[in-house]
């Protein structure tokens, strides 16, 4: 161990800064899997959600993953969920910048340290390998309703510098007897601990009564998955049993059994091969056994529960089922509306929880607890009619003076910003 190293460790000890180096770290029983969702009934489904609300979460996770594995719809709309918000370009905002800081008396210095801080952690974000994965581990809260990272610091000659952010594994995760949220490590692997503070981003978006391992969307849609995989293996019997033809052949009545032996085993090459050859004193019948309509009732119900999990995951159906329900161009834009409240509701909620339990330390640790904290934030794609656009920015400008950023016309625009010596396009002259 460094001097620097053992430096930050004593500090650490007597500030209560975090505690460098990997605290839950990855083993062999991380690649080990439990395969809960083979053979579900609902009474096994309703001891998981139990056991989880006890404290014991790793047979629902384990459920969770395996949800997502084996239903294409649900992994559909669960991936379409968290793509609305991991595919967003990100940025760090100075406080600066966010509504409600020229009212609130800042001094010209504080508005210096605020860009300072929003610089230091957009570069050291930017630098950090594995960033964008563990921004998409934590989406999996969406699902889970919780997902943790754990902020990796190491000692340098500046102080403590973050140099890495894990993800940590969901099986990882524990109640405490008191409620609060525990991690298990290698050494304390069945009790665990409680989170050390700046040490780990916690997301937990919809925590249902205070408890986080409640409310998520996974858990929510749990009874439908059932029902719909009940649905298809009776589907499967049902194909098996009544979709293939029963054969039957007629015997005479002074038959042998060994001849009655070899009438069986041409009705099964007949079933096999669908060729057959028999004597003109075998009477053979084929026999239809289901008839329209039948096989409706295991389909109807498979598409129930999808409708009702994409009704959970993303507010409506309209975009979903598509081949089913007709509906006119307003409804369609009703239901696209309803996903993006959604969305923008994920991104409210990220963004709080980066802010928290990542920004914050950075700011404190290298500026001190007065500077003000940047902001995380997405940049939705924002459409705009290039025709009317035109004539807002024609009235802001020219007309009231405003003073609209160039970089932000040329992004609504869909123009990119002319490099330093390039040649450009040369417009009328104002007044021409």
């Amino acid at each position: 161990m460094g001097i620097v190293t053992r430096l930050v460790n004593a500090i650490s000890a007597t500030r209560r800064m975090p505690r460098p180096g990997v605290l839950v770290g990855r083993g062999r029983e991380d690649s080990w899997r439990q395969y809960p969702a083979d053979g579900l009934t609902p009474q096994r489904l309703t001891a998981i959600l139990r056991e989880a609300d006890a404290g014991d979460a790793a047979a629902q996770m384990a459920l969770f993953e395996q949800m997502e594995e084996k239903d294409a719809h649900l992994h559909s709309v669960a991936h379409t969920r968290r793509l609305a918000v991991t595919g967003l370009p990100w940025e760090i905002a100075s406080a600066r910048n966010m509504p409600g800081w020229a009212g609130a008396g800042r001094t010209a210095a504080e508005g210096e340290g605020a860009d300072a801080a929003a610089a230091y952690c957009e570069r050291t974000l930017r630098a950090l390998p594995g960033f964008e994965e563990s921004l998409a581990h934590l989406s999996l809260a969406v699902g889970r309703n919780i997902a943790l990272a754990e902020l990796v610091w190491e000692g340098s000659a500046e102080g403590l510098r973050l140099a890495e952010i894990v993800p940590v594994p969901f099986e990882r995760i524990a109640i405490g007897r008191e409620g609060e949220l525990r991690v298990l490590t290698h050494d304390r692997d069945r009790e665990g601990i409680a989170l050390p503070p700046d040490k780990f981003i916690v997301h937990a978006p919809q925590a249902a009564s205070g408890h986080p391992l409640r409310g998520g969307l996974l858990r929510v849609t749990s009874l439908a998955y059932l029902g719909k995989h009940f649905a298809i293996k009776d589907w499967l019997i049902f194909a098996e049993v009544f979709g293939m033809p029963v054969r039957v052949a007629r015997y005479a009545p002074n038959a042998t059994p060994e001849e009655k032996r070899e009438l069986l085993d041409m009705l099964r090459q007949l079933g096999a091969d669908a060729t057959g050859i028999f004597s003109k004193a075998v009477d053979i019948e084929i026999k239809q056994t289901r008839t329209p309509g039948e096989v409706n009732l295991y389909e109807n119900l498979c598409l129930y529960f999808d409708r009702e999990i994409s009704k959970a995951w993303l507010g409506q159906t309209l975009t979903t089922d598509t081949a089913r329900m007709l509906a006119s161009a307003g409804a369609a834009a009703v239901h696209d509306q309803v996903r993006r409240d959604l969305r923008d509701d994920d991104l409210r909620k990220e963004a709080h929880t980066i802010r928290r339990d990542l920004l914050a330390p950075l700011t404190r640790l290298r500026f001190g607890p007065d500077v003000p904290i940047p902001h995380f934030r997405r940049l939705p794609e924002q459409r705009f009619d290039p025709a009317a656009l035109g004539a807002t920015l024609d009235i802001a400008v020219n007309r009231l003076g405003a003073r609209v950023p160039a970089r932000w016309a040329h992004t609504a625009l869909g123009i990119p910003e002319a490099a330093a010596g390039e040649e450009v396009l040369k417009g009328r002259a104002a007044g021409d």
